[in-house]
């Protein structure tokens, strides 16, 4: 029954007042004969009270964890150690102490101790705790508009979106029960990107928790790549442009797929986004926790018959599961924007679900048919695909006009399959017989699947047949974007 609780050292304000009471006090006793042991029994505190932290009573059996009782409460004393003597000391003082946090230093620089393994997951972001404020280096290091930059400054939100990292993480990567991983050749371990780490907001939260060997940056401000190198000597950063990786040859680099983290500049988000998509086709990226405009975010999660509804609903409903994991406001960040932000995890469902989702459809396609619906949204589907369905018909304005006016295509067997295991986005995939009187925002992202192979033909697609076509490196990112 007995309840447990924790004191920290006093703030310096209290500790000042208070302890400048109980000098006067105690100086009363001494001057009139008590020493100091007898003035501190007067009161049944410890002479360490006036160091400000208040001892447990004269009853060394509980004297030794840094314990005492008050009333009927065990009040745990933190901060405080007692030394190989007896006496009470700060745990900074303390030389087992200093051991402790010289290895941990060691971590922070990227250089963890010879025991100590490479994280296999993200289990150990999801532990870390508040850390300090952020701290913007002074004199010339401004943010640059050009560079969309909005740093972060808030330690809480840090940790909040490191432990959203961890999650995210720690679901997409695979295990077998022996601990070797599902994805055959792929090195066991987490592989993680920061892109556009900036002054380091999130790069020394990271690097504290996985070390350096598993992490590297990507950069294109050289005052961020001199002071990051800076800081962490054996920190991997790339100076380069996070439109202009390739995804795929650094994920085959690194030995597997990557995780993603990162705080986005707000006008290169959407295509920062495609460009992961597109690595997803070969399975070189399983996760991104990022953050991004508000709005954008709710475009990404949007449900059907809605206004946020829209092509990057479809894509990334289609390619991943999407989450908003929280609001930001625009004060933890400087310069502050003038619009919310949100953190948005996409845990890539792989390029072996990402085929049977398709069943033959060709991705490309299925960008053509999302822009010409899209882009004239307020039409029905019948009306919006005219033109696109003159083209693949090579001008039979008859043969178009049947196309789309036609019953919907029976499903492929893969389809029917996921459907009989009851898999959800099969379960959402069949195309209504009024689909062409609809308008693009009530298609869900599988029958938009479906419509597209309506357009450009079925073809079924063996699971097993090693020389399936591609899925295509340069889909929805810009082809400018990337190598080729």
């Amino acid at each position: 029954d007995v309840n447990t609780m924790a004191v920290d050292r006093p703030p310096p304000n209290v500790l000042s007042s208070a302890t400048a009471a109980l000098f006067a006090t105690v100086a009363l006793f001494v001057a009139v004969g008590l020493d100091l042991p007898q003035a501190a029994n007067a009161f049944n505190h410890d002479p360490l009270l006036l160091r400000g932290v208040p001892l447990l009573p004269h009853s060394e059996s509980i004297r030794q964890k840094g314990e005492y009782w008050q009333g009927r409460q065990l009040v745990q004393l933190s901060g405080w150690v007692q030394d190989d003597k007896g006496e009470w000391v700060w745990e900074e003082d303390d030389p087992y102490a200093a051991a402790a946090a010289s290895a941990a230093a060691s971590q922070v620089d990227g250089t963890p101790s010879d025991d100590s393994a490479a994280p296999i997951d993200g289990s150990e972001a999801m532990k870390y705790s508040a850390s300090a404020t952020p701290t913007l280096p002074s004199g010339s290091f401004r943010p640059k508009q050009s560079l969309g930059q909005n740093f972060l400054r808030d330690g809480n939100t840090v940790m909040k979106i490191v432990r959203s990292f961890g999650r995210d993480a720690s679901e997409t990567i695979k295990v077998r029960s022996d601990g070797e991983t599902m994805i055959e050749g792929e090195v066991p371990g987490i592989r993680l990107v920061e892109l556009g780490p900036g002054p380091g907001a999130l790069t020394d939260p990271l690097v504290e928790t996985f070390g350096t060997d598993v992490l590297q940056c990507i950069e294109i401000d050289p005052r961020s790549v001199d002071m990051l190198t800076e800081r962490h000597p054996n920190l991997r950063v790339r100076y380069e442009d996070v439109l202009q990786t390739d995804y795929p040859a650094l994920a085959e680099e690194e030995g597997g797929p990557l995780s993603i983290i990162g705080n986005l500049p707000y006008y290169i988000t959407s295509q920062i986004l495609f460009a992961l998509a597109d690595a997803s086709h070969t399975g070189a990226v399983r996760s991104a926790t990022v953050t991004m405009q508000y709005e954008v975010a709710e475009r990404i999660v949007s449900p059907t018959r809605c206004k946020a509804y829209g092509i990057l609903s479809v894509v990334f409903q289609l390619y991943a599961d999407c989450s908003i994991h929280f609001k930001i406001p625009p004060t933890v960040f400087y310069p502050q924007p003038k619009v919310n932000s949100a953190l948005v995890g996409l845990r890539f469902v792989g390029p072996a679900a990402l085929r049977q989702r398709f069943a033959g459809v060709r991705p490309a396609d299925l960008r053509r048919v999302l822009t010409s619906t899209f882009q004239q949204r307020r039409k029905t589907v019948r009306n919006s695909l005219k033109k696109l369905a003159i083209e693949v018909c090579k001008g039979d304005k008859e043969a178009a006009k049947d196309m789309i006016g036609g019953e919907p295509l029976p499903l492929p067997k893969q389809i029917l399959d996921a459907r009989e295991l009851g898999d959800c986005f099969a379960l959402s995939q069949e195309l209504p017989m009024d689909w062409a009187s609809k308008r693009p925002e009530e298609l869900t992202p599988g029958q938009f699947v479906e419509l597209t192979r309506l357009i450009f033909g079925p073809k079924e697609l063996n699971s097993g047949d090693e020389n399936q076509e591609p899925l295509g490196k340069k889909v929805w990112r810009k082809l400018k974007h990337g190598s080729d």
